[in-house]
């Protein structure tokens, strides 16, 4: 296949993606106004469903040109030469194909985020605050961004340079070496990302003795489950959003409990929601998802050796002079529909994941603390409660909330 030809599936592919994503999106805000289904009728007041109506659709909006603007720069720098002038740049400021890819993926990520910058901004301190989400402030949001780059550079840099390091040493063979160094990584962010990662932009405290923490060990020790770690995290600081969250196992496991969750719930609304988190351990979901995550990066390291020295990659977005950076490039944008594929397979079985915890956490604990915890938060939230199902299978890990509530009424139908 002639570089010419790759171009133009490069170029294929980026439009088709963005219009199977905004068909996805106007089809799903043609259901906004649909009547609600009739277990969530007394969900909203009919001023705060008016509301989340508003929210959902300014969002569309705002989703489509947030888009659009992201196609229009990656089909310029496509159509314009734009990744070809980047490599020449870093071709000028280093000749060690190390650094120059390390520049390269840089100056680019940089850039794309910088770009970005604006819309993000805006989401955040004018959407999100209009309706009474936000809570960060702009010191925080630009501290938050630095800290970001810094991580992005420190990983994501480390993990590039070790892969390159690999390649130049053996060859086609490297994508062995690659992935056991990106699987030991992905165990160890498992393990420790919330000690290591999280402090960097939340505090954590234990969760003081009282109430909610007796009723939270008392049902731990009912399901046998060893839990010495249970967290809150100040989210509050950014967002009037709740959340919970389970991380690590073995010894390291820990539960993670937003403040504004804890604010927003009843405490055995909290042990419920608590309860499906510990459904996810108990069914090992943490672990087949580690696995799955694993064994898809073999995957696409190993179609990814294949092709990594074919010159007509590089060509093929503008790169005169063939090299890993640009070969990985062209790489990337060519297998987003592979990508797309197992993000499909992996969303599907999340959703049953999801169903599972809620069977897990209605049997060992309560069905209905989990349903008003779920439309608390979904009310809280101002969640779509309408979703188109071709939207639902493209973009959810959790299922809509009225399937859920409906799999709580009758779990048994749920394996």
């Amino acid at each position: 296949m002639t570089s010419e030809t790759l171009f133009y599936c490069i170029l294929g592919i980026i439009v088709l993606h963005f219009l199977l994503e905004t068909t996805l999106d106007v089809l799903n805000a043609r259901k906004f106004s649909d009547p609600v289904p009739e277990e969530l009728e007394n969900l909203f007041e009919k001023s705060e469903y008016l509301k989340s109506q508003q929210y959902k659709k300014t969002n569309f909006r705002f989703g489509l040109l947030s888009s659009g603007i992201s196609l229009i720069v990656l089909l310029s720098m496509l159509i314009f030469g734009g990744f070809g002038w980047l490599d020449s740049l870093v071709a000028s400021i280093s000749p060690y194909p190390i650094i120059q890819a390390l520049v390269f993926f840089g100056l680019l990520l940089f850039g794309a985020d910088v770009l970005s910058l604006p819309m993000s901004y805006y989401h955040t301190f004018v959407i999100e605050e209009k309706f009474g989400f936000n809570k960060t402030t702009p010191a925080l949001f630009f501290a938050d961004k630095v800290k970001g780059w810094g991580l992005m550079l420190l990983f994501g840099g480390g993990l590039l340079a070790l892969i390159m390091v690999f390649y130049q040493w053996a060859g086609t063979d490297f994508w062995w070496y690659a992935w056991a160094l990106i699987a030991a990584f992905s165990v160890f962010m498992n393990l420790f990302y919330s000690k290591l990662i999280v402090p960097l932009f939340n505090k954590q405290e234990p969760l003081e003795a009282g109430s909610l923490k007796s009723r939270i060990e008392n049902y731990a020790q009912h399901v046998g489950f060893e839990l010495k770690n249970i967290f809150v995290i100040d989210g509050s600081k950014r967002s009037t959003k709740a959340n919970a969250y389970f991380s690590g196992f073995g010894r390291e496991k820990r539960v993670a409990l937003y403040d504004t969750l804890i604010e927003d719930l009843e405490e055995d609304e909290i042990v419920a929601v608590l309860a499906h988190e510990v459904g996810h351990y108990k069914k090992h979901h943490i672990l087949i998802n580690l696995c799955a995550s694993i064994l898809l990066t073999g995957l696409t390291l190993f179609i990814l050796s294949l092709f990594l020295n074919q010159p007509q990659l590089s060509l093929a977005i503008g790169v005169t002079t063939p090299s890993f950076h640009a070969s990985l490039l062209a790489f990337g944008l060519l297998y987003s529909p592979v990508s797309e594929v197992t993000g499909l397979v992996m969303n599907y079985f999340s959703r049953r994941f999801e169903f599972q915890a809620d069977r897990f956490a209605g049997e060992t604990y309560a069905a209905q603390p989990l349903i008003d915890s779920l439309k608390k938060l979904s009310r809280k939230n101002l969640s779509n409660l309408t979703p188109h199902s071709a939207y639902v299978f493209f973009n959810y890990s959790h299922p809509p909330l009225i399937e859920r509530i409906r799999a709580l009424h009758a779990p048994k139908t749920i394996r």
